[in-house]
């Protein structure tokens, strides 16, 4: 326990001293503006939170550098945009019936009929206590699972149960993401293929490069990324409004404002309901791959079957909105349990935590974080410990301060900002472009930066027109070189035994169960296909 503390403290004080032990307040900073731009963009049609971080990564990198001290600084401001960007999105679909983000399109089912009684304003109160709240206890929960879970991890697993526990998240997020496994799988399949250009770990030169230098080194990873989920998004948008032809006219006024007060009375009678939501929203958020549209939906509807009003649901019913914005803020923090404690993202927003550490400093995700190294003094060499889990108190540091940041000022933020949503948006995907390609080009460097998130571009764009879940995809792309890494060194250690997995118990209980995940989800949604084609 001392240990523990020790450590704990460490980490809170990272964030106020750098190497030199110089008091700054820049991670906090951070946090803070972070935060603010997160929920600008998030009541901003046509904007999203892994948007904005995906934007701001390459321009944050080319501000603090890639060493060690930049590490806090840059993640301190994309958690603040995470949170931020999951807040703001309530405001157009409370005011104008326009979710900002896609996780805020059940709350707009009553949020925006409160918003034509004139209680507009009690609706985003509402929306961003119990965004908060949700997002409060996630973190919570983040906090006592992740070291727990990596420190299990790290004792009972070796190099084949990583390898297969690696196999089994895949697996699990093919089948869960999308409406076909077998799409899943093989897009998966196919973002790992595509990681595996460039050079080998034996050595023995570049592989799939097409005799082409500047793929020696690989595909650009940040601008990979940046184009699949990005500029896809771009393409079909730009496809859609030329398709349509629609330009958004002026929205609806809202009536003449009424009760716009959220006193404790209401606050009482809310907590059951956001303290539900949480746990659904935490629950599944700690599950990689399943995202935030199900934790609202669950949330809404268990709200719904419990009330005594269930009957006003959808009519302005204030639950309807506080188990919304609850479930789906309580999957921010929980998803980033398999982040920190297996380096295996849960979503968007973790692919950019994980893409910030993998290009500035010496930190990376995973169990070997939250070992707790006894802290020795030896002369000639300095102190010697666990560095990287001082660095993981300091990201939980931070986010608590984003929670802070998020309960004093993110609410008067939230409440300025009804007047985003009339930004048109036909000028939103060509101003996208615009920054997406410049930040390839200033992240990764020269031309081949551009032309790796034009053709990813495609790709995703390819991906959403067929109605196949990026998730696969990108989660394979970033973990592929992880896996072949740990397959090629079990492999070395077995002494060359091509079956090296099979004669782990855990690694094979791990197959086995990927191999079960992927034959029952395909049974259950060939009955739904089935179904929906008989309907």
């Amino acid at each position: 326990m001392e240990l523990a503390l020790t450590y704990i403290t460490l980490g809170v004080q990272s964030v106020f001293f750098d190497s030199t032990g110089a008091f700054i307040w820049l991670p906090v900073v951070m946090v803070l503006v972070g935060l603010i731009l997160g929920i600008v963009i998030g009541a901003t049609p046509g904007l999203n939170g892994p948007f904005a971080m995906a934007i701001s990564l390459p321009v944050l990198i080319s501000i603090f550098g890639t060493d060690n001290d930049a590490l806090l600084p840059v993640l301190g401001f994309l958690i603040g945009v995470m949170k931020g960007a999951t807040v703001g999105g309530a405001v157009p679909a409370i005011l104008f019936n326009t979710p900002g983000t896609p996780d805020a399109y059940l709350t707009t089912l009553d949020g925006y009929p409160m918003a034509r009684k004139g209680q507009g304003v009690k609706a985003m109160k509402i929306a961003h206590f119990s965004s908060v709240s949700g997002d409060t206890c996630s973190d919570i929960a983040l906090f006592v699972a992740a070291p727990t879970l990596a420190i299990s991890i790290e004792a009972a697993l070796d190099l084949p149960e990583k390898a297969a526990l690696i196999i089994l998240s895949l697996s699990f997020m093919a089948a869960v993401s999308g409406r076909s496994v077998t799409k899943g799988l093989l897009t998966g399949v196919f973002g790992m293929l595509l990681a595996l250009v460039g050079t080998t770990l034996s050595g023995h030169g570049a592989r799939m490069a097409l005799d082409i230098p500047d793929l020696g080194n690989g595909l650009p990873l940040t601008s990979a990324v940046l184009g699949v989920l990005v500029l896809g998004e771009v393409f079909t948008a730009i496809e859609d409004q030329t398709r349509n032809h629609k330009v958004q006219s002026n929205l609806e006024n809202l009536v003449s404002p009424g009760d716009q007060s959220f006193r404790w009375p209401d606050v009482r009678r809310l907590l059951p309901t956001i303290g539900r939501s949480a746990a659904i929203g935490t629950g599944i958020g700690a599950l990689p791959g399943i995202g935030t549209t199900l934790a609202a939906t669950l949330g809404y509807e268990v709200a719904r079957k419990k009330s005594p009003n269930k009957d006003r649901f959808g009519t302005g019913e204030p639950e309807g909105i506080a188990a919304t914005e609850a479930a789906n803020s309580a999957v921010s923090g929980a998803n980033l349990i398999p982040v920190m404690s297996l380096g295996i993202p849960g979503n968007f927003a973790a692919v950019f935590l994980i893409l910030a550490v993998e290009s500035i400093g010496d930190f990376t995700f995973g169990p070997q974080v939250f070992r707790f190294t006894e802290i020795k003094v030896i002369e000639d060499y300095g102190t010697i410990m666990n560095e990287e889990l001082v660095i993981a108190f300091g990201i939980f540091t931070l986010m608590v301060f984003g929670n802070i940041f998020n309960w004093s000022i993110g609410r008067y933020v939230m409440l300025s900002l009804g007047l985003l949503a009339k930004i048109p948006t036909t000028i939103t995907p060509a101003l996208v472009l615009l920054i997406t390609l410049t930040a390839a080009y200033a992240q990764d460097g020269g031309f081949v930066a551009v032309f790796t998130a034009l053709g990813f571009g495609l790709i995703g764009y390819v991906l959403r027109r067929l109605d196949i879940s990026l998730l696969p995809f990108v989660i394979g792309f970033i973990l592929s070189p992880k896996l072949e890494e740990l397959v090629r060194s079990g492999y070395s250690a077995s002494g060359g035994d091509p079956y090296f997995l099979l004669k782990s118990p855990i690694a094979l209980f791990f197959l086995l169960t990927s191999l079960a995940i992927i034959l029952r989800a395909s049974q259950k949604k060939d009955a739904e296909t089935l179904k929906d084609t008989l309907s």
